[in-house]
């Protein structure tokens, strides 16, 4: 790695710090929740945030739309959205000199650099799936015709987990998209005291602008040069390995409790997002601790649990700790 790299490393951590504190201006607590969000976005990662109503997500999204110099749509998913709502469609319009008309492409919500896809889990397959081109390809498809995003480009999305009345649930080829799936806790006590004296205040945050396009996508780089140790990656496999149920390493509770594990894409995010790790830390390569920091929120969603575990209260959380534990 160049000596300049190395330096920019070092500056990441500054970076990052200062992103925790301009969230944490509007958001109390939640810190490993921000670490995680924060460790995707600079792996041009999309991340799916899963957590009961009241805890802050899209306050959290918001909130880092808000200190990024990037553009930002929201776009509220219901049972009546359609695909074209969010891609975007053709539109006619009349040459008032010679009287021809012509289709013109309207850009949709979609076309922005962070887009806030509020309760995804309310729209139908259809048009969960019209995501499905711009999250992997970073490109939209209209009638025939091929438009690129801007890039940087990422999905945050949110998701209610208790209430399933008009919901769809995600395919699997959708949430395999989403680099992370992160959990949002309850708060403790003492969080809970100074979320309530801050939202029934007049207080105001003033937020600042603290990272830029072209700064975000030379970071986004910078992680994908840094070095991973042949070692890393090897246990890295293994641990990925050991989530299929016929895979002749996975230990005797996969193998009873899981029905699908979890494929190559997460070895690739697991040493995708532990260099993004060892970065904010001003580390210039990751090491295998970096690798279980983000192993819940990179497997929990592709390590699909059969009915046997559903029966027994056993989830995918649970499997992956006894994974964990067995390397």
């Amino acid at each position: 790695m160049k000596k300049s790299d190395q330096n920019k490393i070092s500056e990441m951590q500054k970076l990052a710090t200062n992103i925790r504190e301009e969230v944490h201006k509007v958001v109390i607590g939640q810190e490993r929740v921000i670490e995680q969000v924060l460790v995707s976005m600079f792996c041009q990662g999309h991340t799916l945030i899963v957590g009961v109503p009241g805890l802050a997500k899209t306050l959290l999204v918001n909130t880092i739309a808000d200190i990024c110099d990037l553009s930002f749509n929201r776009i509220q998913f219901t049972p009546d959205l359609m695909p074209s709502d969010i891609t975007g469609t053709e539109v006619i319009e009349e040459d008032l000199t010679t009287g021809k008309r012509n289709f013109r492409f309207v850009k949709g919500p979609l076309f922005a650099q962070v887009i806030l896809a509020d309760e995804i889990n309310r729209a139908p397959p259809k048009t969960q799936s019209a995501l499905l081109q711009a999250m992997q390809e970073y490109t939209v498809t209209y009638a025939g015709q091929t438009y690129r995003l801007e890039r940087p480009f990422f999905v945050l999305a949110t998701q209610n987990p208790i209430e399933q009345e008009g919901t769809y649930p995600l395919p699997e080829a959708q949430l395999d998209r989403f680099m992370f799936m992160v959990m949002i806790d309850y708060p403790d006590a003492i969080q809970e005291k100074d979320i309530i004296k801050t939202t029934t205040s007049a207080y105001q945050a003033d937020l600042r602008k603290v990272i830029g396009t072209q700064e975000l996508i030379d970071l986004q780089q910078l992680v994908r040069v840094m070095p991973v140790a042949d070692d890393v990656i090897e246990r890295t496999i293994q641990l990925v390995a050991m989530t299929r149920p016929k895979d002749p390493s996975a230990p005797k509770e996969v193998q009873r409790y899981v029905a699908w594990g979890a494929g190559p894409r997460a070895s690739q995010y697991l040493i995708l997002g532990a260099k993004a790790k060892a970065a904010l830390n001003s580390r210039y390569s990751p090491n295998f601790d970096d690798v279980k920091y983000i192993a819940h929120p990179v497997l929990r969603h592709r390590v699909l649990t059969n009915f046997t575990a559903e029966a027994e209260g056993m989830a995918s959380d649970q499997i992956i700790d006894l994974v964990l534990k067995a390397l």
